[in-house]
């Protein structure tokens, strides 16, 4: 089916070196991702891209200009040998509405935490997200995000890829389906190993990142 799921709000792509993904990026598509910014005591910086409308690509990795932070990096940057996509987040119109219907329905999400980095031109970004420790292991189960009053990262004229199709794989996919479904989100999921797959529209042509 490959629909682009409700409420999509960006894919996290993980790597454990990230200039060369992104340099990566930019060989394969012919785009090249724009700096995002630093998270101060997490340990990364990340790069962006325009999936279409207000869904991006956040490429995060580890900042080399900042030291190890004394615990794990987010999104797997830690444990992560090669790039690859490990999960993504959804931006429900009322996230705190959001988070207690999925309660109700059976799947806890999380608590949502705020959070903050800067643009390289110095805007402050704010945004809360649900936590990551208590969310489903696999990654297919998406995050939640409430960007609130600040200026979404999509508006800042990021260079685009726009995004054709979202898919993944899980040993149980039965297992996946009603934890989207109490996020009132979907995914195209088949049985196998667990993964996300993406393909996106480019110059030089549809490319695909697993």
């Amino acid at each position: 089916m490959n629909a682009i799921p409700a409420h999509l709000d960006h894919l996290v792509l993980a790597t454990p070196d990230l200039a060369a993904t992104v340099a990566d990026f930019a060989r394969r598509t012919g785009v090249t991702p724009a700096l995002g910014g630093v998270h101060i005591g997490l340990g990364t910086r990340n790069h962006l891209v325009s999936l279409g409308g207000t869904s991006y690509l956040e490429i995060i990795g580890p900042d080399p200009e900042q030291s190890a932070p004394g615990r794990p990096r987010p999104f797997d940057v830690d444990g992560v040998t090669a790039a690859r996509t490990v999960t993504w987040a959804i931006r429900p119109p009322d996230m705190d509405a959001a988070i207690a219907a999925a309660r109700a329905r059976g799947y806890d999400p999380g608590p949502a935490q705020s959070m903050s980095r800067r643009r390289p031109d110095g805007t402050l970004l704010r945004w809360r997200l649900t936590d990551g420790d208590d969310a489903h292991p696999s990654g297919l189960v998406p995050f939640l995000i409430d960007w609130s009053d600040t200026v979404h990262p999509t508006a800042s004229g990021l260079p685009a890829t726009p995004l054709l199709s979202l898919s993944a794989s899980a040993p149980d996919p039965e297992e996946i389906r009603p934890l989207l479904a109490a996020l009132d989100t979907d995914l195209d999921l088949t049985t196998g190993p667990v993964g996300i797959s993406f393909t996106v529209a480019t110059p030089l042509g549809p490319v695909t990142f697993d």
